[in-house]
């Protein structure tokens, strides 16, 4: 049995922007590496949108769904295509997804308009409206950080456009495979980028564990909150930080009932150099990881969760 967390909540409108930093430093990102966000500009309309075109596409036949096949890290994957936790001898984490990503480089794959009218219009908003509120809370975590508000601006994090959404349907356990295998709707993981904003339609599995190095390891609930975004950091922000701000372990456990997730991913760009920051070392804590370009270290991670 789990306990169920009482995450801070972060007020991107809080026209206090250095309390909130604060906050963010202390008790988000020290403490638990997940945090609520509220009032973030995203509208609820939008998102249940977002949601019944999500839920329409998951609900196609598999031959149609797989005309959209993944390529260039964009497009649908099928259920157990990925393991998250590498170290499972189970075949696959039971959900299914849709990856869109940055609406400038031509790469995306789209459903076709007489198929799932507004599909496209839709992704494409809420692709914006996130971004935006991805890009206003890294200027206060780097306010958080005794860094200038544009710090990720400078070091090219964000001077691309960046941003994959992933569409997530984990079929409730009436639909999936019925054996032995202990298999996952996602199975442990830490998320690879800078920081995460994920919207849920509330239906409870979410896990975070805080302690990643300890065993055994302690599993705690993660609930939702109608209209907040459950915020998490990622990989590069902990070896930015030097471990300051935890990536912390998280899974989603396989649902009784349909769940469905839209996941936002703030990856830096391509060519950005993520190395320790000279505020998180001293001749004491001495940087832990070598630089990396982002887009190495990206292709590495990708490269070990996909099964096929």
């Amino acid at each position: 049995m789990s306990n169920a967390l009482q995450l801070p909540i972060i007020d991107l409108a809080s026209p206090d922007r250095f309390s909130t930093a604060n906050s963010i430093r202390k008790q988000a990102c020290i403490d638990h590496g997940f945090f609520y966000l509220v009032n973030h500009g995203v509208d609820e309309e939008l998102v249940k949108k977002v949601f019944e075109q999500s839920s329409n596409f998951f609900s196609f036949p598999i031959e149609e769904k797989m005309k959209l096949a993944i390529k260039n890290h964009r497009g649908y994957t099928a259920l157990y295509a990925e393991k998250l936790d590498t170290t499972l001898t189970t075949k696959g984490d039971s959900k299914e997804t849709f990856y869109l990503g940055p609406l400038a480089d031509g790469l995306n794959q789209w459903p076709l308009e007489e198929d799932l009218p507004s599909w496209r219009s839709a992704m494409e908003t809420y692709h914006q409206k996130v971004l935006s509120a991805g890009t206003k809370l890294l200027s206060l975590i780097a306010l958080s950080l005794k860094l200038d508000e544009d710090f990720f601006w400078k070091v090219g994090a964000l001077n691309e456009q960046v941003g994959v959404i992933r569409l997530l349907h984990y079929p409730g356990s009436g639909d999936s495979d019925s054996s032995s295998e202990e298999i996952y709707g996602a199975s442990a993981h830490s998320d690879y980028g800078m920081i995460t904003l994920l919207m849920t339609d509330g239906v409870p599995g979410l896990q975070i564990c805080r302690e990643k190095s300890k065993q055994p390891q302690v599993w705690e609930d993660v609930p939702s909150i109608s209209g907040a975004f459950i915020v998490n950091i990622g990989d590069m922000m902990e070896r930015w930080t030097n471990c300051l701000f935890r990536s912390t372990l998280h899974r989603v456990l396989p649902p009784r009932q349909e769940r469905y997730s839209v996941a936002f991913f703030m990856d830096p760009g391509k060519d950005c150099i993520v190395e320790c920051l000279e505020s998180c070392c001293s001749e004491a804590c001495p940087p832990r990881f070598p630089p990396i370009k982002a887009s190495d270290y990206l292709e590495e991670r990708f490269r070990l969760t996909s099964v096929k």
